[in-house]
């Protein structure tokens, strides 16, 4: 058996439609307040679709961001996968028609239900396909138009859920430096009943009665999903810490689903993750269910969120990252290697009063870096190129508590 390649996610795109549905909205709506939906759940605003748009819509747009940063066509493409549990319809699958529209011919694909954790299983399978050597770019996508499944006279979800999606590219790494390394996933079918919708399916085929009593919604029991979130959701990740001799503070950007800000901070603060890791925007996109996973479950839209204050094209050097969805059903965890920053080599004073700091770094590529110290906040400190003997910063002498973040920039 030949060996396995390493995985790595080579492009990423993310969509959320651009009508938001405030908080304020619901108040109207439904007997909710702002100050109840934030203190419950953290979020203040999500975006839904206007009538008409269906997910492969979003999730065509989120792969096309994706290709164009890579440089590819989608004609490129070998596979494609599209986590969702709102297809456009149940057959073709949602996964063809995003074929159609992107053109990408001679490409074959299918769609992957597992709600909250669909993104991850359908990175990882994804993953796997490269990994074999089957195929070299499996575009995995991740959209949902929870709108056209919520109920909103019932302020128990309606208050949760947003419409989303985000695409990335999976090829092989170029070597073992950065990819994905581990992952557990598992299904748990005991908990269906605490959040699943009844209606539309073989057992309760539509009809007039199934519509009349609402059972083509989101139904949830919120209490039972959130002890179950909140324990699976720590548990996994705690198995694939373990496993891998690593623990929860080692993590430089955990992107967990963004299912309610409560479930999130707990998992770390059970993990004892460093805040300033743990990646949430929930507050202004809600809860996406697949869409959420890049890595929610996509999060896709947490990777745009981690970057955004990033400017174009900048790739932040992240050393461990931790993907994890969870559901009432089904919990799952993937961990990410990234090519580590430069590492401090050691400082010398300079004869006007600085510190030369050196950092031994990949060679050849330039590096935009930013500090913090007891003066600044993250102040940009310009580009530097790397070489063979390291790479140099010069900084203040007044200045000390350092802290560093690199981004690499381009070969120079």
């Amino acid at each position: 058996m030949s060996q396995l390649r390493r995985a790595q996610i080579s492009a990423l795109g993310t969509y959320v439609p651009p009508r938001l549905l405030t908080n304020a909205d619901l108040e109207k709506m439904v007997d909710t307040n702002d100050q109840w939906i934030r203190e419950r759940t953290g979020i203040r605003e999500r975006h839904i679709v206007e009538k008409g748009i269906a997910t492969s819509d979003l999730a065509v747009e989120a792969a096309k961001i994706a290709l164009a940063e890579r440089g590819i066509e989608a004609s490129d493409l070998d596979a494609i996968l599209v986590a969702t549990v709102t297809p456009d319809m149940f057959f073709p699958s949602t996964a063809c028609l995003v074929q159609h529209k992107l053109g990408a011919k001679n490409v074959w694909g299918f769609d992957l239900s597992a709600a909250c954790s669909a993104f991850v299983y359908a990175l990882q399978t994804g993953a796997q396909f490269v990994a074999s050597g089957a195929h070299d770019k499996v575009l995995v996508i991740g959209a949902d138009v929870m709108s056209s499944i919520i109920d909103y006279t019932d302020r128990a979800t309606c208050v949760i859920f947003g419409d989303g999606a985000g695409a990335v590219l999976i090829e092989p790494a170029q070597d073992d430096s950065l990819g994905i390394i581990d992952f557990i996933h598992e299904i748990d079918g005991s908990g269906a009943c605490s959040l699943y919708m009844p209606g539309g399916g073989s057992l309760n085929p539509s009809t007039h009665e199934t519509v009349d009593k609402k059972m083509h919604y989101v139904h949830q029991d919120g209490g039972a999903v959130f002890k179950f979130a909140v324990r699976k959701m720590a548990d996994l990740c705690d198995q694939i810490l373990t496993r891998n001799n690593l623990k929860g503070s080692d993590i430089d950007a955990f992107i967990p689903h963004q299912a309610n800000q409560r479930i999130i901070t707990a998992t770390a603060d059970r993990l004892k993750m460093r805040p300033e890791s743990v990646i949430i925007n929930i507050d202004r996109y809600g809860n996406t269910t697949a869409g959420t996973n890049i890595g929610s479950g996509t999060n896709t839209v947490l990777v745009n969120a981690a970057l955004a204050n990033l400017p174009a094209g900048r790739i932040c050097y992240y050393r461990m990252v931790a993907f994890n969805g969870v559901g009432s059903a089904f919990g799952a965890a993937a961990f990410f290697q990234t090519v580590p920053p430069p590492r401090f080599a050691g400082f010398a004073t300079q004869p006007d009063g600085a510190f030369q700091m050196q950092f031994t770094g990949a060679s050849n590529l330039a590096y935009e870096v930013q500090a913090s110290t007891n003066l600044i906040n993250w102040t940009v400190l310009g580009n530097a190129a790397s070489s063979t003997n390291g790479l140099y910063l010069y900084l203040d002498s007044d200045a000390t508590n350092y802290s560093f973040r690199f981004y690499r920039v381009s070969s120079p």
